[in-house]
Parts: C-alpha cells; sequence; structure tokens
C-alpha cells in the first residue's frame, strides 16, 4: 500500500511537471501578445501627433511663405526618395504589403526583415518627413508595418515562435490603434492580412486589437475620427445613390489599382521609362503635388482630414476636391515613398461623394459623402467589410450601414471589372519575390515599389 501511494504521487507529480511545461510556452505567447499591444498602442499614439505637428508646421509655413511649396516639396520628395533606396528600401510604400509579404514567405530571417525595429524606426521618420512637405499620404498603412514589426520584436526577445497570426495580430492591432477603430481592425485582418483565417488566429487578433484599443481610448479619449453623422437616407433614394457611388467608386478605385500595380510591375514602356531614373521622377511628382496643393487652396495637401471631416459634417469644399486629392495621391503614391494611402482614399471618396449632393439635393449632405467614402475606398482596396466598419466607426453613421454595404459591394464588383487584382497582394509581389531571391549584397538598389 505505502509503495501504490508514492507511486501515485509520483505520476501525479510527473503529470503536473508536463501540465506545467506545455503551460508556459502559451504564457510567453499571451504576455508578449499584450505587451507587443500595449507599446504599439503608445507608439501609434506618439506617430498620430507627430503626424498632426508635421503638417501643423507645414500649415504655418504656407501662411508666411504660401509658394514655397513649388521649390520645397518636389525637392523634399526627391530626397525622401533617395533616402528610401539608398538606407530603407524595405519601408518603402504603404507598409500593407511588407506585412502580407513577411506572412506569405518561408524564410523567417528574410520575412523579419521587413518588419524589423530599425525598419521601423525608418518608417515612421520618413512617412513625417513627407507630411511635413504636404505629401498625399496617410499614417495608417505604415501604423500597420510598425505594429506588426513591435509584435515580431517582443515575441523574438520573449523566444515565442513568430506565426501567420502574430504578424495578423499586430497589423490588426495598427489599425486600430490608427483610426480609433477596434471592429475596424478586425475586419482588416480577416479581409487582407489573413488567408486562412483560423480561431487560434481570431483569438490572438481580438486581444491584441483590444489592448491596442484600450491604449488608445485611455490616452487619446473617446473620439469619432471624422465627426459624428447621424442623419438617414430613406429607401427610395438609396436605391439610387448606392448604385451611382457603387459605380463611381469602383471605377475610379479600380482605374487608381490599376495604374499604380502597372507602375509597380514596370512591365510596360512608360512605366519602365519613368522608373529608370527615381529620384527625377519623385520630384516631378512633388511639382504635381504642390501645384494641386497651390491651385486648390491647400485642400489637396497631407492626409485631407480637415476637409473630409468638414465635407462628414455638412460643410462646403471645392467639386475639384475629389479629382484633385485623387491626383496628388497618385502622384505621391508612384513614388514609392513611404506613406499610407487609408485616410486619403476616404479623403477623395468624400470628395466625391461631394459631387453626388448635387444630383441628391433633398438629402443630408453627410450621408450622401458617407456613401462615396466607402464606395470609393472600397474600389481602390478590395475590402469592403473593412470599409463599412471602418466609415461607420470613424463617423458614427450607424444609421447608414446598410446603404454603405449596398454601395460597397457593388463597388467591389465593379472594380474588379477594371482591375483583377487586389492592391496590397499586387504590392506584396516585389517583397515576396525579394524574400525568396538571393540575398542582396549592401546598398544594392532595386525598382521601388509603392
Amino acid at each position: 500500500m505505502p509503495f501504490f501511494s508514492d507511486r501515485a504521487r509520483h505520476l501525479l507529480r510527473l503529470h503536473a511537471q508536463r501540465n506545467a511545461s506545455d503551460q508556459w510556452p502559451i504564457l510567453k505567447r499571451r504576455v508578449a501578445t499584450a505587451a507587443g499591444a500595449v507599446l504599439l498602442g503608445l507608439v501609434a499614439l506618439a506617430f498620430a501627433r507627430a503626424s498632426d505637428l508635421a503638417q501643423e508646421l507645414f500649415g504655418h509655413a504656407l501662411a508666411r511663405w504660401p509658394y514655397a511649396p513649388l521649390v520645397a516639396t518636389p525637392l523634399a520628395f526627391a530626397a525622401v526618395v533617395w533616402a528610401t533606396r539608398r538606407w530603407a528600401r524595405d519601408a518603402r510604400g504603404s507598409g500593407i504589403p511588407q506585412v502580407i509579404a513577411a506572412g506569405r514567405s518561408a524564410d523567417e530571417q528574410a520575412a523579419t526583415r521587413l518588419l524589423s525595429l530599425g525598419t521601423a524606426a525608418k518608417k515612421l521618420v520618413l512617412t513625417v518627413t513627407m507630411l511635413l512637405f504636404g505629401a498625399s499620404v496617410g499614417r495608417e498603412g505604415p501604423s500597420v508595418q510598425v505594429s506588426a514589426a513591435i509584435m515580431v520584436a517582443l515575441h523574438r526577445l520573449l523566444r515565442v515562435p513568430i506565426t501567420a497570426g502574430v504578424l495578423i495580430a499586430g497589423g490588426a492591432a495598427g489599425v486600430a490603434a490608427a483610426f480609433n477603430t477596434p471592429l475596424a481592425g478586425v475586419a482588416f485582418a480577416i479581409e487582407e492580412l489573413a488567408a486562412a483565417y483560423e480561431q487560434r488566429v481570431a483569438v490572438l487578433v481580438m486581444g491584441a486589437v483590444m489592448i491596442a484599443g484600450m491604449v488608445s481610448l485611455g490616452i487619446a479619449g473617446d473620439y469619432v475620427y471624422f465627426g459624428a453623422v447621424d442623419q438617414t437616407l430613406k429607401l427610395h433614394r438609396v436605391l439610387l445613390l448606392a448604385p451611382l457611388a457603387g459605380l463611381l467608386g469602383g471605377v475610379a478605385g479600380g482605374l487608381f489599382t490599376r495604374v499604380v500595380l502597372g507602375f509597380s510591375d514596370g512591365r510596360t514602356g512608360w512605366a519602365r521609362a519613368l522608373k529608370a531614373r527615381p529620384v527625377l521622377f519623385a520630384g516631378l511628382c512633388g511639382l504635381v503635388v504642390a501645384v494641386l496643393g497651390v491651385g486648390t487652396g491647400g485642400a489637396t495637401w497631407g492626409t485631407g482630414y480637415g476637409a473630409t471631416r468638414a465635407l462628414v459634417e455638412g460643410g462646403e469644399v471645392s467639386g475639384w476636391f475629389g479629382p484633385a486629392k485623387l491626383m496628388a495621391t497618385l502622384a505621391t503614391t508612384l513614388t514609392g515613398a513611404p506613406g499610407g494611402i487609408f485616410a486619403p482614399s476616404l479623403a477623395i471618396g468624400a470628395g466625391f461623394g461631394n459631387l453626388l449632393t448635387a444630383l441628391f439635393p433633398y438629402s443630408p449632405p453627410g450621408a450622401v459623402v458617407v456613401i462615396g467614402m466607402v464606395a470609393y475606398f472600397v474600389g481602390v482596396v478590395r475590402a469592403p467589410f473593412t470599409a463599412v466598419i471602418i466609415v461607420s466607426e470613424t463617423t458614427a453613421a450607424r444609421g447608414l450601414i446598410l446603404p454603405m454595404f449596398a454601395a460597397a459591394l457593388i463597388a467591389d464588383w465593379v472594380s474588379a471589372r477594371v482591375c483583377q487584382e487586389r492592391l496590397y497582394h499586387g504590392l506584396a509581389r516585389p517583397f515576396v519575390a525579394e524574400t525568396e531571391g538571393p540575398p542582396r549584397p549592401a546598398g544594392a538598389q532595386s525598382s521601388s515599389s509603392s
């Protein structure tokens, strides 16, 4: 009997040790995810403040020297593109393609190079620099890459295996912290970052998004990014507006994607000719952005946040804002300089929605603008669920969710007819090729990708 008792105690002790050893990796993964989410939430807030400050400084400079951007902006574009190609190749463009490419790559070392802390730091500095000189870029795409890099760094520090779920969770939390939109972070993870969405990934994503959102909410407060819209639309107007907005947004967004991907691939003669001298081309694009900014009285500078908020809240903005902002964003994007297209795309959509208000004079202008925002954004990124959630969370337009979904689905279908490949997945191909190819010699250069 004593022998049996000792044997039982020994088996129980072995079972407890085995359980403890099994639980330790899980605990480390949870600690890494929670710590990463807190840190990236703080970084996202600091990045937002630096971006706002850069735009404020640019505005002060404009007030004193209104025509200075005609010289300063082209020079800044050329300098940033040169610096990116020379020292920060993995920081070029939006940042979302890098996260997608890292998740697809079989080479962990090459993939994590795209998401290193050094690359993240360069991304932040260069994006803020672009905003300092009026570039039509957003901070949401860069926030995705930076947030994924922070997640990777914390997991490596704690020696936790880095899976696709880690990258997805970091990127999703970056969207949530940048816009103060937790649901949009989850939607973005499903539609853009996750090729195969599993239950384990879902828990990881929601945990990271929740923590990052709480950090943002606790410091920045409960705010609505673009202002609140409490109007609704009558059914007979929805039946006219949603298809029209979906068609316009799908065509315009699809053409934007087609041009950007065609330039990125460099398969056509015009793209090869322009990319042969990237720094000079960047300077010319900067001149286009400067002329548009001066010509529109400053409406197209930066993220377009001010004009978008004014339109959402029923204010008046020139009808040229939407087309001009589209050209400024396209010119900026083609350079391959660091910076995102989320906020500029929403601004362009607001501009096109503003054009539609003339056709619907008896509908609330803010509601029509919101439908336009969703339609164009979907036309570019082909993520209807993400678009509806982002716009509904950034405008509090919950009464317009069904019209937004109708416009989004139509825009998605139309955009796919114009350009079959989705923007971020197409832009991820060069990064995937780089991670699968032979190691690059130091200082080596290749064509930039937006």
